[in-house]
């Protein structure tokens, strides 16, 4: 089992370069032997804190731009192996194409002055190193801003404060960083459909430094400061927890508590519903937020966030009032788990499926991106680069379009149908293009003291509790708790890209529940691989900005939260959708009670009813090419 600390530090080592086959030694003596290195730089805020900063720039008399980094991750470079390697990789890429790398730590972390929160310290920390950057003598007055993950974040809300030196971004997995889009109200990744994920339970418990952490002096020198972190680069190291184990205890509130970890934070965030005024003062970018920027945007498909990153992407391209904004953003989708993209390789397998030959040019695009929005060279980026460059699964190709989804695309309903009994894979569920046209409904019992477990999927951050990617459902599949609804065998084969919608009529016995539903691709021989999965609670089906309880008897129209993938289900494959109300611990369980359910510990057994008909004709909408 890995310790937090390095499944933590392993997202933070995924928003660079490729690492080389260079020794660290090597490749920091190559790095001092062509750039001018200045560490542990302080860099005043307009509130007086100082933000540690370290810079790389080429040795040169002329002015240089900028590619700029601000994480919450440690990026000291003088430790042994892996960071040291990769912070020094990562500025030496960057001097050597004749670009200065700058790395910052947010406030709060490490050896930068403050105090930290999640994505709530003030924009104006991004705002002011913009200023600071560009007025430097040796900076050509181009920034552009680079990162995967919580290095990417940040990236959009600053965007849309249109600083003049922000010359162009490349956020990678920025889901996180995205609170509100159209009628996706994830906060942050938080919550999906009004239930929260996890994932961020466990991410808090193994970064979140403790409020007694030992701090600088103020008004320490910078020779003090380089000296210090030769050997103390104030890195915490909670013991390891089996977060398996750990996700399951409730309250939810008290899950950091039980396991001795720094809670201040978290205690916040539990207590929030998905409309709470807190979103919206901090860090988090929203629809009503104009970018500023050119956006050169990556997602993967089983990262944790792959819908709001496509649907961000596509809200800045329609809406954005400014047209050179509009026509100045770009997509990949890369058949991967989160922050890995340059993981793939000739034999690309994903969980236990094999994608085949996922790899790209990742360098050299973002390199062109870079040369024409931070030099300004007049390059051939807009004429070879698509807009949007997809990989599809199942073909196991790169494809591209000029949108997203691809024009061609149509909706297509497919309709739930059974006699009565689709519990498990065994059932008699069906998806068919025919509306079913008697109400013979599914019924299931959900016990949130036995969920389903989750198995795969689109997720990160939960330490040893999910494995993510695509794994073979079939076995999960023989649960009375998992109606399963397949396809006849395809005759041809199918390619589904775009957004997946659903709509399910429920009823239940219970005040509240949840609708989970996932995508599956099924193998002749049987193997069900995972492909997206998401969650609906029934409280918030009316809208994030009330609660609607249910009464017994009565059965509700439920639209799920969408999905998105680029799959292509082959002839003899067929198409499965599996419904339940728990997928644990990707999603928090709902107690069913009702209550607030993070502050409380007993759950009531729900008997909730899946009902498709003429009257109630559940559905799942697949975008068809």
């Amino acid at each position: 089992m890995q310790q937090p600390k390095t499944i933590f530090f392993a997202l933070f080592l995924m928003f660079g370069f490729t690492l080389t086959a260079q020794e660290p030694s090597e490749i920091l003596q190559e790095l001092e032997s062509i750039a001018i290195i200045d560490q542990k730089v302080m860099m005043p805020m307009r509130d007086g804190v100082r933000l540690a900063t370290d810079i790389y720039r080429p040795k040169t008399e002329g002015k240089v731009p900028i590619i700029f980094s601000r994480t919450p991750y440690n990026f000291n470079s003088w430790g042994d192996g892996e960071q040291r390697t990769r912070t020094a990789q990562r500025a030496l890429e960057a001097v050597k194409r004749g670009y200065a790398y700058v790395v910052q730590n947010e406030r709060g972390r490490y050896f930068s002055e403050g105090e930290w929160d999640i994505l709530g310290v003030p924009l104006t920390d991004g705002y002011d190193a913009f200023t600071w950057m560009k007025d430097q003598p040796w900076s050509n007055g181009k920034i552009g801003t680079y990162g995967c993950s919580s290095t990417a974040e940040w990236q959009m809300a600053v965007a849309a404060l249109d600083h003049p030196a922000h010359a162009a971004m490349v956020p990678q997995a920025y889901g996180a960083g995205v609170g509100r889009v159209g009628d996706i109200m994830e906060q942050g990744n938080w919550y999906r459909g009004g239930a929260e994920q996890l994932l961020f339970f466990s991410w808090l418990y193994g970064v979140e430094h403790d409020k007694f952490k030992p701090r600088i002096p103020a008004g320490a020198t910078q020779e003090d400061l380089i000296r210090i972190s030769r050997f103390y680069d104030l890195a915490p190291e909670n013991p390891p927890v089996d977060m398996s184990i750990a996700l399951k205890h409730l309250p939810l509130t008290d899950i950091l508590k039980n396991i001795n970890g720094k809670k201040e934070i978290f205690d916040k965030m539990v207590r929030r519903t998905p409309n709470h005024p807190d979103w919206f003062t901090g860090g988090l970018y929203h629809d009503d937020m104009e970018i500023g920027a050119p956006g050169f945007w990556f997602s993967s498909w089983y990262d944790v966030s792959v819908t709001p990153n496509i649907a961000l992407f596509n809200h800045v391209r329609n809406n954005s009032k400014d047209a050179a904004i509009r026509d100045n953003q770009y997509l990949v989708i890369a058949p991967t788990l989160h922050c890995a993209f340059t993981r793939a390789t000739e034999n690309t397998v994903v969980g236990e499926r094999y994608v085949g030959d996922a790899r790209l040019n990742y360098e050299e695009q973002i390199y062109a991106w870079w040369d024409l929005w931070l030099k300004g060279e007049e390059n051939d980026f807009k004429e070879k680069t698509p807009r949007v460059q997809f990989y599809t699964m199942g073909s196991n190709k790169w494809q591209a379009g000029e949108e997203w989804p691809p024009k061609d695309t149509k909706m297509t309903t497919f309709y739930l149908d059974s006699d009565g009994t689709a519990n498990t894979r065994n059932g008699s569920g069906t998806l068919s293009r025919k509306r079913p046209s008697k109400d013979r409904p599914d019924t299931f019992v959900y016990d949130p003291m036995n969920p389903v477990n989750s198995y795969g999927g689109n997720v990160c951050c939960t330490g040893n509790a999910i494995k993510g990617g695509a794994y073979d459902q079939s076995a999960l599949e023989e649960r009375e708790d998992i109606l399963v609804y397949t396809t006849d065998v395809l005759e041809e084969g199918t390619e589904v890209t775009g957004f997946i919608e659903s709509t399910l009529y429920l009823s239940s016995d219970v005040k509240d529940t949840d609708l989970t539903i996932k995508l599956i691709d099924v193998y002749p021989d049987g193997r069900a691989y995972n492909l997206h999965e998401t969650i609906q609670r029934v409280r918030y089906r009316e809208g994030y900005d009330k609660e609607v309880f249910m009464e017994k008897g009565t059965v509700y129209k439920v639209d799920l939260t969408p999905m998105a993938t680029s799959n292509f289900f082959k002839k003899g494959h067929r198409i499965r959708i599996e419904v339940s109300s728990s997928n644990f611990p990707r999603f928090a369980r709902n107690l069913n009670t009702g209550g607030r359910n993070y502050d409380e510990s007993e759950g009531v057994v729900a008997t909730n009813t899946i009902h498709h008909s003429k009257k109630y004709p559940s559905q799942i909408r697949l975008p068809i090419r």
